[in-house]
């Protein structure tokens, strides 16, 4: 038991260090932008768009998307006889570090880092696959029509948790990627707060706005 627990810390503490790694700030560095003194100061994929273009934000995404997969293919290594409780913590931990780096700390002083959206999609898509891509699917759609990339952020992981708790609800999913789906929908909803006030406001910035 007390190697078991042992395992859960590290695959916990790997998770967070994964998702700890700074990906925005370290490609805005690249053209000499401090992804934290421009824009919404968020260290994701969207305010890379605007402050250095499409292409940059869709490598960010990429990059912090596969932050969440190697976190979890690291899990399953050091806890193979517990895939799901593996891949849980793994995936909640690199969403957590995403959010809140330390590797951010170090360098700013401050526990500070992005939303979640591209790590948490990362996992979703090794976890669910068939539930990320038609999330995804769903996203894009609503971002082209609206230009609003929160809300279809929103919507792709309200579609994605329902439709994982039904899937578990069925018997056709592991129970504990109940804690998942609930963990990473809280932290979504914790960290899109603000979007979801300026969405109600009608003051939510738009994809394509660019950043001086």
């Amino acid at each position: 038991m007390e190697m078991d627990w042992l395992l859960i810390a590290v695959v916990i503490l790997m998770g967070y260090f994964f998702g700890s790694i700074p990906t925005a700030y370290l490609i805005g560095r690249l053209r000499n932008i401090n992804i934290f003194e421009v824009g919404s100061g968020n260290m994701g994929a969207t305010n890379i768009s605007r402050s250095m273009g499409l292409g940059w934000g869709i490598l960010t995404w990429f990059l912090d998307s596969a932050k969440g997969i190697v976190a979890i293919l690291l899990s399953h290594l050091i806890m193979p006889n517990n895939i799901a409780l593996a891949t849980t913590l793994a995936a909640i931990a690199a969403v957590i570090g995403h959010n809140w780096s330390a590797v951010v700390a170090v360098i700013t002083g401050t526990l500070r880092g992005g939303k979640g959206a591209a790590t948490a999609f990362g996992t979703l898509l090794f976890i669910a696959p068939v539930q990320a891509l038609v999330g995804i699917g769903v996203a894009i759609a609503i971002v082209l029509v609206t230009r609003f990339v929160s809300l279809g952020v929103l919507v792709m992981f309200a579609l994605a948790t329902v439709w994982t708790l039904a899937r578990i609800a069925s018997g056709t999913m592991e129970a504990t990627y109940a804690l998942y789906s609930v963990a990473i929908a809280l932290l979504i909803f914790v960290r899109f707060r603000e979007n979801i006030r300026q969405l109600l406001a009608g003051t939510e910035r738009k994809l394509g706005e660019r950043v001086r």
